[in-house]
């Protein structure tokens, strides 16, 4: 329903301002509705990592309140068009390929994630990939510093201070967004890397969860203009089992050999020079279907016709592949190429580009609140009390 009411929103907005969603160097309105969560799904990382806890009492005390978050939105695009809006995970391999092999269990209720995360470790898979990036200026922040992004978080103010400086016209605002997109930019340039990956991720967020406490990028921001590219390269499935444990506990998943991490404003990936998309057995391929799909979103950039495209793809894909026996399916033959999991959803695509939209949406939320603050006002107030009481 979230991502529902988002790109509804994004859509009504954009097109009430005469902008064009299909355009990657468009520097797109932000939404001036708000959006409020009351949790109730798999996961709720968005609601994890705005506001702390999973309680609908709390969400909906901000939402009574009227507090206000701003939050970061990656637009999707591929063939010239947009295809979707994430806020949360953007990846590629590993969790594509777990969400593509949990929609054939469904029938198992959200043990499906489990028992599907199991399957496509012990599938052993890597995929060759190019990923061009666009580095974020280093001197703001790191996905390495260690910090984390709580509530009154400098580094997400002092990005609205550079994303809307109050000298700028929506004219000077477009060119200046525009040049930092742009492959030739002066004010940064695209770096590119190829081989083999377990997976390739892009967050927006720390999305974390009740399983994973710090999430898939610990030090990501908010609301900062900004995401977090996670590039984990192909090693022995020892090393990867370590990777994805350390996402349940406290120690550093990026300190590993096989794993970068970047802070970037726009990523791209492609097959390598010669690859063709193939090798869809086990999870559906492109056809002309979806090539006539892709033109439709480019001419009316409809997200009416994009769900229900999506909606008729997962049908097609079950309708395709039967349910394979465990060693049936960890024996088979890996497929040349994976599926990207947006938010949840499968994009039957390889070849896309992503932007990070800063601040385009806001939500009823405050930020996870510093605990050890609090604790220690707590304790202050507590001591003062005693000392009234003693005084008295």
């Amino acid at each position: 329903m979230f991502s529902e009411i988002l790109h509804g929103l994004i859509g009504r907005t954009q097109q009430e301002a005469g902008l064009c969603e299909n355009d990657p160097t468009v520097t797109l309105q932000p939404c001036p509705l708000h959006i409020g969560i009351i949790p109730a799904g798999s996961t709720d990382c968005v609601c994890y990592a705005t506001v702390g806890v999973i309680d609908p009492v709390t969400s909906a005390l901000h939402i009574i309140i009227g507090d206000s978050q701003p939050l970061d939105v990656c637009a999707v695009y591929h063939a010239a068009a947009l295809v979707r809006y994430s806020v949360s995970l953007l990846g590629y391999g590993f969790y594509g390929d777990v969400l593509a092999e949990s929609e054939k269990h469904r029938w198992m209720g959200p043990l499906r994630y489990d028992y599907a995360g199991t399957v496509v470790y012990l599938s052993n898979r890597s995929y060759a990939g190019r990923v061009q990036y666009l580095p974020a200026d280093p001197l703001l922040s790191s996905p390495k510093d260690k910090t984390r992004c709580l509530a009154g978080c400098s580094v997400c103010s002092k990005s609205t201070e550079r994303l809307f400086p109050q000298s700028s016209d929506s004219g000077s605002l477009y060119s200046s967004n525009f040049s930092q997109f742009s492959v030739d930019s002066e004010e940064g340039e695209w770096v590119s890397v190829e081989g083999r990956f377990r997976c390739v991720s892009l967050t927006c967020m720390s999305s974390s969860c009740p399983k994973s406490p710090l999430g898939l990028s610990p030090s990501a921001h908010l609301a900062d203009g900004t995401g977090d590219l996670i590039l984990v390269w192909d090693t022995h499935p020892l090393g990867f089992l370590k990777f994805l444990y350390r996402h349940t506990s406290t120690e550093d998943q990026f300190d590993l050999p096989f794993v970068e991490v970047h802070r970037v404003k726009a990523v791209r990936f492609s097959l390598p020079a010669g690859q063709e998309d193939e090798g869809y057995e086990e999870i559906g391929g492109i056809d002309e279907e979806d090539s006539r799909y892709v033109e439709t979103i480019s001419r009316n950039g409809s997200q009416q016709q994009l769900a229900e495209r999506g909606t008729g793809q997962k049908k097609a894909n079950e309708q395709k592949t039967a349910t394979p026996f465990l060693c049936g399916l960890c024996c088979s033959k890996a497929p040349a190429v994976s599926v990207w999991n947006c938010d949840g959803e499968i994009l039957p695509f390889t070849d896309i580009i992503s932007r990070i939209h800063g601040q385009l949406v806001r939500l009823y939320a405050r930020g996870i609140e510093d605990r050890a603050a609090m604790h220690n006002c707590s304790e202050e107030k507590e001591t003062c009390e005693r000392r009234c009481i003693s005084h008295k």
